[in-house]
């Protein structure tokens, strides 16, 4: 539940920042007339965003358990590697995404009014499905039997999700009314080592599922297996699931995997962090110039 909710508030506020900075741009060059299509591209985004997670929760049932399986872990590896591009893409471009956009509206108002609904489809809803899909492969890793050693509710990471995207929203109106300043540069950097590390479970969890459809070898073979120390139900346990995706009983493939991705991403990313600190100016946030009148 702990890392959907940080997913949901990490991914949220970047889509809600992106909302904020096409909506304040229009406000502030006073073309008001342009907001319709945009909201109707944000909602459009949306719906495709939650028909995408639908897609992903019930589309593979009815399947044999080795498709299921097959399934599973490929996506899961697919959505670890969305999540690394988008850690590091913005850890790299978070200062110049506010006047990519305003050039993309500009462009997009000088044509038709669909235009507008296109950039916004495109700048959302690609914050969407990435969400939709690692939040999917997530709350797999985070509630299969197999895994986590007894059966867990899917509402309760789902719920975690809900309220990261609900905060997310809340903090982002807040930042567009100008009412609270984050150091948005400070957020993404602790936010994206958070994700890294969630990253590296959902990738040992993708390696399991490729192991039980008979792809990857190695599913007996444990590096170790704790299952008599840790209790499913205590509340470590829950720490170790919620934080790190931990299994009690970890193959020696899941394990190579974990550490693999998890000590160089890591080190990447913490380098990529410093370069960009130490090479400039501190980083602008991405916030729009936010003016106080109403956007409505």
């Amino acid at each position: 539940m702990l890392a959907n909710y940080l997913i949901g508030l990490r991914e949220g506020l970047e889509a809600a920042l992106i909302v904020s900075i096409l909506v304040a741009y229009l406000v502030k060059t006073d073309r008001r007339h342009l907001l319709r299509p945009v909201w109707a591209g944000v909602a459009l985004a949306l719906l495709v965003s939650l028909a995408f997670g639908a897609l992903l929760t019930y589309g593979p049932r009815g399947l044999t358990f080795r498709a299921q399986e097959l399934i599973g872990g490929s996506l899961s590896i697919i959505a670890v590697g969305f999540v690394t591009w988008m850690v590091f893409w913005m850890a790299g471009a978070a200062r110049g995404l506010s006047g990519q956009l305003r050039g993309r509206v500009d462009a997009a108002a000088e044509g038709r009014p669909w235009s507008l609904v296109v950039v916004a489809v495109l700048a959302v809803g690609r914050e969407g499905l990435e969400t939709a899909l690692f939040l999917w492969a997530a709350t797999q890793a985070g509630t299969d039997a197999a895994v986590v050693g007894a059966p867990a509710p899917t509402w309760q990471p789902l719920l975690g999700a809900g309220l990261g995207i609900l905060t997310a929203v809340v903090v982002g109106w807040l930042l567009y009314r100008g009412a609270v300043t984050i150091n948005l540069s400070v957020f993404f950097t602790w936010t994206g080592a958070f994700l890294v590390v969630v990253a590296a479970g959902v990738l040992s969890y993708g390696v399991h599922d490729l192991q039980e459809a008979g792809v990857l070898p190695g599913l007996n073979t444990l590096a170790f297996d704790v299952s008599d120390v840790i209790e499913p139900g205590a509340w470590y346990a829950v720490v170790l699931k919620g934080v790190f995706n931990f299994s009690p009983a970890t193959t020696v493939l899941e394990a190579v995997a974990w550490v693999l991705y998890l000590v160089p991403t890591m080190t990447l990313f913490l380098r990529s962090v410093r370069r960009r600190d130490a090479g400039g100016p501190p980083a602008r946030p991405p916030v729009p110039a936010a003016p106080a009148a109403s956007a409505s």
